[in-house]
């Protein structure tokens, strides 16, 4: 028998392609929750990193927040006012994420998860939460004191339109700031969610995108965001006799820095834990095979 030459063989057969290796196919919500938990577990392991990943994501939120106001400054219409700060602000989630630095709303709720699958204690997740939030909010404070420095573009017209939204994000009753921030990091923990359980980069750019877009236009409460739409105005009359002195204060009175912080984080954990860690978990421990 004469064998054919190796050029003329025939190939041997192409391993199927399996669900699971399409690009565009989207994880299980079971492998999409532990990936998010091994987010959270990492950053608890490194905390020095993770205060620092912190202190970058603080800048990136304000990133947002200095865009949103440039772009909304002299329009009148609100609908259109909200829709051009969505869309500028849209980008800072998605910095954060691609970029592997950290934000204290996704740390919420990636921590939760780590801690109902056993793999991080109550403390460590305290810890976590008290590390991103002090992390997160130096972070943007930095980046808007030297945008307060600055002065020129940032003041006129754009100063009068920082100290409105300060005004307006500060000056919502107990309640409403409360549920606002329960919104806030339902739209944004969902779009996490779904960022981890895309296998694309343009599908996980589009999520991450998602969640800061909804929650901005949806005039919705973000602990981090409010330190830069709070704090800039504030930061801008300390420098500038020019721009507007409002009702606005670094304390816990009624319409200061201090007390938005505390009510919204509080309606931010609310808001990632029970209404998207939880229920994500609860379906991939459903979805478990039976053993």
């Amino acid at each position: 028998m004469v064998s054919l030459p190796e050029d003329f063989r025939a190939p041997a057969q192409a391993p199927s392609l399996r669900p699971t290796d399409d690009p565009f196919e989207l994880l299980s919500v079971g492998a999409m929750v532990r990936r998010v938990a091994d987010m959270a577990v990492d950053k608890a392991s490194h905390p020095w990193a993770f205060l620092v990943r912190s202190l970058v994501g603080g800048a990136m939120v304000a990133f947002g927040v200095l865009l949103s106001l440039v772009v909304s400054t002299g329009v009148k219409t609100p609908g259109v006012a909200s829709l051009l700060m969505g869309l500028a602000f849209g980008m800072s989630f998605a910095l954060i994420l691609v970029s592997g630095m950290s934000l204290i709303t996704a740390d919420m709720s990636a921590g939760l998860l780590a801690v109902l699958q056993r793999r991080m204690s109550v403390v460590a997740y305290g810890r976590l939460i008290l590390i991103g939030l002090a992390g997160n909010t130096i972070g943007v404070l930095v980046f808007a004191t030297i945008c307060a420095a600055a002065g020129g573009p940032y003041l006129g017209g754009f100063a009068e339109r920082a100290a409105a939204v300060g005004v307006q994000k500060a000056g919502q009753p107990f309640g409403t700031a409360l549920l606002l921030a329960v919104l806030c990091t339902w739209f944004l923990q969902t779009s996490m969610c779904l960022f981890f359980k895309a296998r694309s980069d343009v599908a996980r750019m589009g999520f991450a995108f998602y969640g800061p877009f909804a929650f901005v236009i949806g005039g919705t409460q973000h602990v981090i965001a409010n330190v830069g739409f709070i704090g800039l105005p504030l930061l801008l009359s300390a420098f500038h006799g020019t721009a507007p002195h409002t009702v606005i204060g670094w304390g816990f009175g009624s319409h200061g820095l201090a007390t938005n912080l505390c009510v919204t984080t509080l309606g931010n954990l609310i808001g990632g834990t029970v209404f998207v860690a939880v229920p994500f978990q609860l379906v991939a421990w459903l979805q478990q095979p039976a053993r």
